[in-house]
Order: C-alpha cells, then sequence, then structure tokens
C-alpha cells in the first residue's frame, strides 16, 4: 500500500508542478509573440529540434536507467550503491554533454544553414548550447529521485527553471528597453541557459543536504556501475535519438517546404513560429493531466499483468482511456469555440486562431494515445511504442514533404490528425492483441 501511496502521492505532485509550469510557459509565450514577432519567435523555435536531440543523446537514455537501477538498489537495502550510481551517471552525462558542446559550437554555422536553412540560427545555437551540461546534472539527480520514489525534488526544480527563465527574459527585456537598445530573441535562448543552471544548482543543493555525509565511490565501483548503466542505457538512447532525430527532420523541413509552396524566407518563418510557438502550445496545454494519467496506468498495469489479472487490465484500461477521451472531447469543443479568440486576442494573429481550429480535432485522439502507450509500455512491450511512434513520425514527414508544397501549411495540419489516428488503430491492435495473448 506504500508504495501505491507514493506513487500516486508522486503523480499528483508532477501533475501540479507541470500545470503550473505550462500555465507560466504558456503566458510567456504570448510575452515573446509580442515582443519579438512571429518571425523571431519561429527563429527561436528552429533551434529546439537541435537541443532535443543532443538532450536524446547525453541525457534521457540515462536518467531512466539511472531511476530502474537506484529504485533496484534501494529495494534491497543498498542506499550507497544507489548513490554510487548516481556518481557515475553524472560524470558520463557531463562528459557527453561538455563534447556536444565543443561540438555544437564548432559547427553552428554549418548545422545553421545546412540542416536549419537559416544561417541567423547560428547565435542561437551557440547560446543554447552552454545549457547542456546543466541539463545533464538535472537530469541525473532527476532520475535518482525518481528512483527513490522522491517526486518533490524533481518537481520544484522544475519550477525553479521555468520561474527563472521567465524572471531572466522578461528583466532583461526591460532593461534593454529602458537602455535604448532593440531586445533581440537571443535573449529567450539565454533565458533557457539561465533556468537550467537554476535547476542544476538548486537540485545539487537540495541533494547534498539530504545526504551531507555520502562519500564518493570507488574507481571499481564506477567501471561496475557504467557497464551496468550502458547496458541499460544505449537502447534507451538508441530508440529516443531515433524518434527524435525524426521529430528534428521534420521540424526543420517545415519552413523550408513552406518556401515550396510559395512563401519567401520572413513569411515561412512567420508560419513555423504561429504553428509551433503559438497554436501547438495551446493545443498540448491539457495533456499535463495525461501525462499523469500516463504516469500512473504503466505501473499499475505492470503489476496487474504479473498478477495475471485479465479484468484488472481492462478495467484500468477502460477508466484511463475512457477519462483521456473524454478530456480530448471536451478540449476539442472548447478549442473549436474559442480558437479563433485565443489566437486574435492573446497572440494577436489570425493565423494562431486558423491553427488552433484545426488542430482542435486532433485533441481526442492525442490524449487518448498518452493512455494507450503508456499501457503498451506497462505490459513490457517498449519496442511497439517504439515502431507506433516512428510510423507516427513518418506519416508527418511523409506530409511535410508531399502536402506542404502542394497546399501550404494546411496540408500538414491534416497529416498531423492522420498521424494521430494511424497511432490510435496501431497502439489498439497492439493491445488487442498482447492482452489476448497473455491468457
Amino acid at each position: 500500500m506504500s508504495s501505491k501511496h507514493k506513487l500516486f502521492q508522486g503523480a499528483m505532485i508532477l501533475t501540479a508542478a507541470g500545470f503550473i509550469t505550462r500555465v507560466m510557459g504558456f503566458f510567456f509565450r504570448i510575452f515573446l509573440s509580442h515582443a519579438f514577432g512571429e518571425e523571431n519567435v519561429g527563429l527561436y523555435q528552429l533551434v529546439f529540434p537541435v537541443y532535443a536531440l543532443c538532450i536524446s543523446l547525453s541525457t534521457a537514455g540515462i536518467q531512466t536507467a539511472v531511476s530502474r537501477m537506484v529504485a533496484g538498489k534501494v529495494s534491497l537495502g543498498r542506499q550507497k550503491e544507489a548513490k554510487s550510481i548516481l556518481y557515475t551517471a553524472l560524470s558520463l552525462t557531463l562528459l557527453l554533454s561538455f563534447a556536444e558542446v565543443i561540438l555544437v559550437q564548432q559547427n553552428a554555422p554549418f548545422i545553421a544553414e545546412t540542416f536549419l536553412g537559416d544561417i541567423r540560427c547560428t547565435q542561437l545555437l551557440v547560446i543554447i548550447s552552454y545549457a547542456l551540461p546543466c541539463a545533464a546534472v538535472h537530469s541525473c539527480i532527476c532520475g535518482y529521485s525518481f528512483g527513490l520514489q522522491k517526486a518533490a525534488l524533481p518537481a520544484v526544480s522544475q519550477l525553479i527553471e521555468q520561474v527563472i527563465r521567465i524572471l531572466f527574459v522578461f528583466s532583461l527585456f526591460l532593461f534593454m528597453k529602458q537602455s535604448g537598445r532593440v531586445p533581440s530573441v537571443q535573449i529567450a535562448a539565454a533565458g533557457i541557459v539561465a533556468g537550467e543552471f537554476a535547476s542544476a544548482l538548486f537540485s545539487s543543493r537540495f541533494l547534498s543536504k539530504q545526504d551531507p555525509a555520502s562519500c564518493r565511490p570507488a574507481f571499481s565501483s564506477l567501471v561496475k556501475n557504467l557497464r551496468e548503466l550502458l547496458s541499460l542505457s544505449v537502447p534507451l538512447t538508441a530508440n529516443r535519438t531515433a524518434v527524435t532525430l525524426l521529430q528534428s527532420v521534420e521540424a526543420a523541413s517545415i519552413p523550408a517546404c513552406l518556401k515550396l509552396s510559395g512563401m519567401d524566407t520572413s513569411e515561412a518563418l512567420s508560419m513555423y513560429g504561429v504553428l509551433t510557438g503559438m497554436a501547438l502550445p495551446c493545443i498540448l496545454f491539457p495533456s499535463a493531466i495525461t501525462n499523469s494519467v500516463g504516469t500512473v496506468l504503466m505501473p499499475a498495469v505492470s503489476a496487474a499483468q504479473a498478477s495475471g489479472d485479465r479484468a484488472g487490465i481492462a478495467r484500468l484500461l477502460k477508466k484511463a482511456v475512457g477519462s483521456c477521451l473524454i478530456l480530448g472531447l471536451s478540449s476539442c469543443l472548447f478549442f473549436l469555440i474559442f480558437g479563433n479568440l485565443f489566437g486574435t486576442v492573446l497572440f494577436h494573429s489570425s493565423s494562431a486562431g486558423k491553427f488552433i481550429l484545426t488542430l482542435a480535432w486532433i485533441c481526442p485522439f492525442m490524449y487518448t494515445n498518452t493512455a494507450l502507450m503508456s499501457a503498451i509500455n506497462g505490459l513490457g512491450k517498449t519496442t511497439f511504442t517504439f515502431l507506433i511512434n516512428t510510423a507516427g513520425l513518418l506519416v508527418r514527414i511523409a506530409g511535410v514533404f508531399l502536402a506542404i508544397p502542394d497546399f501550404g501549411i494546411q496540408g500538414y495540419l491534416w497529416s498531423l490528425l492522420v498521424s494521430q489516428l494511424a497511432v490510435s488503430a496501431l497502439a489498439f491492435l497492439v493491445l488487442l492483441t498482447q492482452t489476448r495473448s497473455h491468457h
């Protein structure tokens, strides 16, 4: 009972933190759109695929591996070994992230011009690369905390990251305006670095206060941990990196394909900025709730499967999928009614309103897919989740290259809907076959 209580308590803490950060992030995006304009927001959004790819390579798989390894050690009462896993992970991720900083900074002009299609992204890439070592520290400590089933540290550090980021950008923007200079969107990239630095600093300080007497592990222990860490993290990193790479190709290709539809560079970037910096965050806002459902559902399905409780799995799926579907339908109706108002009043963009109206139709499928994919992971079929996500991304990439040149951005929006439908259908099929095959 205590572990279940911890699970639900952790999910609630993370949901609350996620919801608060999304509210802050939503209004922060409104500020960015007013302060820098659609084209500059497009440039700012364009560097995130590269940043996400670096995070996937250096930290994403390792964080999950740390969480699993620490949970296993703690359950056996080996707290010192659990702490040594954290030191090993920190050493590895910092080494990888510093290598990425050097690689990105030395090749920033090439990445900006060749991959992102705009040389103006060069300085943004250089600035945002400084966040990578801080994100590595923050990620490892969060993984360690999840392994201990303590969600408070990741939740608070998430809030601190968002607050510092917003305050830094807002303060620097006002300072530059008052001193007579024109603020650049580069300060938004610097805000990412400030937020990650504050979060890493808080996480490190909090951890040292919680366990001040801990000592560094022996070298032999580090080598042993490294082998286990790599055996767990490499497959996870490979899957996450493959998906992120496809997402990066998709994101970087949208402005280029918009030019093929007849837009100039400025119009294409403005359109991209409206879509990724204004409309999509609106649609994704309620997913803070569905993410928490997924967090609770995955271990619950695993437990039901282990005990052979077929009826229990069915009940869990009905409740989780049903609640996500209801939220999705409600959100769809809400955005259909208020989408135009959101675009024109909040973002001062009629295009944002039109995008929100079209994207509203994906809500029932996208929110339900969170529960479906978590259930598949709970059954231990993580390869299927990777294949399903890849299939959905390939549909979207096909939409970028085939639909945008002929139909403009509207063609891509409809490809998003088709991709979510495909993911739903495949996930339902996998769950149907897997739940039957076990009995």
